[in-house]
């Protein structure tokens, strides 16, 4: 089974890596792009029998640091 892990920081935690591409987008002449907030996409290919809180629990043990991040897992349809 595919699963995706969307992780970002909370809101209020500074994002220098935001702040770098808004500042980047502005200089390439892209106009109304209020705010970036960079986050990561962790893909995992896991057994199909692993559970929810197996999932739950590589979030908040090892993918997200949970001081300052969230993280939402989708798991993705097969064909």
């Amino acid at each position: 089974m595919k699963v995706h892990i969307h992780v970002s920081l909370k809101p209020g935690v500074l994002d220098p890596q935001g702040r770098a591409i808004h500042h980047e987008l502005e200089a390439l002449g892209f106009a109304g792009v209020n705010d970036v907030r960079a986050g990561k996409l962790i893909e995992l290919d896991v057994a199909d029998d692993t559970s929810d809180d197996d999932l739950d629990q590589m979030c908040r043990k090892l993918l997200a640091n949970m001081v300052i991040e969230n993280y939402r897992i989708e798991k993705l349809e097969t064909a």
